[in-house]
């Protein structure tokens, strides 16, 4: 199973014997799951429905859902608002005493928003809950297409993302191969550092002697970040190929390798390790940016 992106974009169009409608989903990432609603007046009721629904398919990002309702009817008759006409025509009038006016062209006054309307009466209780039913059911379906959507694009993704953490195996290998992480390098430079430490202070006892040397031992061998790098690399892979949402994992997972190349970093003893160990850092920052977007 890939994994699925927090970024989407969904429609779902519809109509019925008393409206025509579309739905429109953005999503974004997010932290969890937050759905907001841009309904028609009238019908904030049905909104819980809607998120349970949301519910259903998405487990985290922002999501906008708008729903544009047309509830004219093609064909259907028209009337005159003769209240909204009168306060149109004294309006004009009054402006009238006050400015010198053309006569206003009949067309002109009844396209004006709200002088024509259709002549069907209102929708009763039930028609307006039938409507609603569907509306919910074209929201499901909008909902499932933006997850479809999100699941394409996080295939996109999980391309990337196993090409960087590939990268990062790359390097890990490239840190353990480097002659200045062998055991025998890490000898030669303990061997030189205890030298030193005798020529300051010749009257080290032997076990300040072994204390020190144990300390320089510790923070010049690389070998126990290399092996937790290697591991988190195969955590990663195994979280690519499971079946639940893995983006938190993921991420925690990101801060977990930037923490082994920090430190990696900060023991390397010569420049070549150090630039493996940058190298990696750069990696890891695009893979941590990368995991934002995925559920």
């Amino acid at each position: 199973m890939s994994l699925t992106s927090m970024t989407g974009f969904a429609r779902a169009d519809g109509e019925c014997d008393v409206a025509r409608w579309h739905w429109e989903m953005r999503s974004v990432n997010g932290k969890g799951l937050d759905v907001r609603f841009r309904l028609p007046q009238g019908f904030e009721g049905i909104e819980a429905k809607l998120r349970e629904e949301m519910g259903r398919h998405l487990r985290r990002g922002n999501v906008q859902a708008t729903l544009t309702l047309d509830r004219e009817r093609a064909g259907a008759a028209l009337r005159v608002n003769e209240e909204a006409l009168s306060v149109v025509i004294n309006a004009m009038r009054k402006l009238g005493e006050r400015i010198e006016l053309m006569p206003p062209r009949p067309e002109g006054v009844l396209a004006l928003k709200g002088i024509l309307e259709t002549a069907d009466v209102e929708d009763d209780n039930s028609d307006q809950e039938e409507l609603e039913k569907i509306l919910v059911a074209s929201f499901g379906e909008a909902a499932y297409r933006l997850a479809q959507a999100r699941a394409e694009e996080g295939a996109k993704l999980q391309s990337v993302l196993e090409e960087q953490v590939n990268t990062i195996e790359r390097l890990t290998r490239e840190a353990a191969a480097s002659p200045a992480a062998s055991v025998e390098a890490l000898r030669a430079r303990l061997r030189t550092q205890v030298a030193e430490l005798l020529g300051a202070s010749p009257s080290l006892s032997e076990d300040r002697l072994a204390q020190e040397a144990a300390l320089l031992a510790t923070k010049a061998d690389v070998r126990e970040e290399i092996d937790r790098l290697i591991a988190h690399v195969a955590q990663a892979r195994e979280l690519f190929a499971g079946s639940e949402p893995a983006g938190r994992r993921l991420d925690f997972l990101t801060q977990e390798f930037n923490r082994e190349a920090n430190t990696l970093c900060s023991k390397a003893a010569d420049v070549a390790l150090t630039r493996i160990g940058l190298e990696l850092k750069a990696v890891i920052d695009q893979l941590r940016e990368q995991i934002q977007n995925v559920e």
